[in-house]
């Protein structure tokens, strides 16, 4: 491998199974729907993102950094469940998907929210959140699926605060990954009372970061993290407070971000479309 060529390093195993697909040997599979949530705190020097790193024994990511998420459990689309903010359908314009599919994306952004990082995004009522409590039995029956989240919010008189959401970006993992997921992105802020977990489950730490902090140690080499988790906080370091952050949501596109690969012989390139800063590009040989 020509290491002068690469602008960042090929993560292994991707040069054969971008082979693979490229021949048609693998049918990529299908992205899975899930959400994360980008909480933010504020500080007398700027806001904070709350960070997990992930354990080195997890399928996905192993070792890297990424925000509170996971995948969309479909009996959040059909459940009736208390909601205050924009609704169902008012999201469904904004994530691009039908009302069915955004209810359940909107419950998994709150929920993995407060089954990792233990921060409740949901309230008595439309203008205030739970007041802190030890969650940890609810949060580890909502972990093994013992509980559905609906269930959860109504057996404790809430409603989930949709408005307390901002959607940011959407990630589409490459066809050629082994795990794919169509990850919408949210920004919330840390609701006033509240403590975000110091112990996660599928984290061996967990931080708060300022965005510039997170983007230094990234590209230091200290912080493992993949393209859309470094981007997001790219994107976020002109901000200047959580609230800054839900405004500036608003303007921006949910239009779904998917790399792409391409190969010339043992010349690879990974793109992807308006992030030239994440491109991979070398030279890699057949069975090396």
């Amino acid at each position: 491998m020509d290491q002068r060529a690469t602008t960042l390093p090929m993560p292994p195993g991707w040069p054969a199974r971008i082979r693979a697909v490229e021949s048609g040997e693998l049918t990529p599979p299908v992205p899975r729907p899930s959400a994360t949530v980008v909480l933010l705190r504020d500080t007398a020097t700027g806001p904070e993102a709350y960070l997990l790193r992930r354990r080195s024994s997890m399928a996905f990511a192993a070792g890297m950094y990424a925000y509170p998420g996971g995948g969309v459990d479909p009996r959040d689309a059909e459940a009736e469940l208390g909601w205050a903010g924009p609704g169902p359908q008012e999201w469904a314009e904004r994530l691009g998907v039908d009302a069915r599919t955004a209810q359940a994306v909107v419950c998994a952004a709150v929920r993995e929210t407060f089954e990792e990082a233990g921060v409740l995004l949901a309230g008595p009522d439309a203008t205030s959140t739970a007041e802190p409590r030890d969650w940890s039995a609810e949060r580890a029956a909502l972990e093994a699926h013992e509980l559905s989240f609906a269930d959860f919010l109504r057996a404790h008189g809430l409603l989930l605060r949709s408005d307390l959401l901002a959607g940011w970006a959407r990630w589409v993992t490459p066809a050629f990954e082994e795990r794919r997921y169509d990850t919408w992105f949210f920004v919330a802020a840390l609701p006033p009372g509240q403590r975000a977990a110091l112990e996660v489950g599928e984290a061996d730490r967990v931080a708060w970061l300022s965005p510039a902090e997170a983007v230094r140690g990234h590209e230091e080499g200290r912080f493992g993290m993949l393209p859309p988790t470094v981007t997001v906080l790219r994107e976020l370091l002109p901000v200047r407070g959580a609230e800054q952050a839900l405004d500036a949501a608003a303007g921006r596109s949910l239009h779904p971000i998917l790399g792409t690969a391409e190969v010339r012989g043992d010349r690879m390139t990974v793109r992807w479309s308006g992030y030239e800063e994440l491109t991979i590009d070398g030279h890699f040989p057949e069975g090396h």
